[in-house]
């Protein structure tokens, strides 16, 4: 069983920048897969990025490529997205997930666990 809580939501304006992070429960957490998904108010969950378990496969959404960047530290358990150059759509829930297929995955019924969410408002 592993435990996800993530945190550094909030409101910031259009262009500002935000750092979510995911700590995890589990002490193998090195063994998981990581990604982040968002959703937003009436629309499905939607893939944002995602991470290998060492960090060395990356994988990320079309909308956000260049502008975010997720990364991990095994030793803290613990796995981060840097989200830069915000806009007004990325506004959503964002949820950490952990999956036990070895590489990146985007499909959101591949991973195992989930946290709650955190919400990151971006103001025109």
């Amino acid at each position: 069983q592993v435990q996800l809580v993530e945190s550094g939501g909030g409101l910031v304006q259009a262009g500002g920048s935000l750092r979510l992070s995911c700590s995890a429960s589990a002490r193998t957490f090195s063994y998981y897969a990581m990604g982040w998904f968002r959703q937003a108010p009436g629309k499905e969950r939607e893939f944002v990025a995602s991470i290998s378990r060492d960090g060395s496969n990356i994988l990320y959404a079309s909308s956000v490529k260049g502008r975010f960047i997720i990364s991990r530290d095994n030793a803290k358990n613990t796995v981060y997205l840097q989200m830069n150059n915000l806009k007004p759509e990325d506004t959503a829930v964002y949820y950490c997930a952990a999956t036990s297929f070895t590489t990146v995955q985007s499909q959101p019924m591949r991973y195992d666990y989930w946290g709650r969410g955190t919400q990151v408002t971006v103001s025109s």
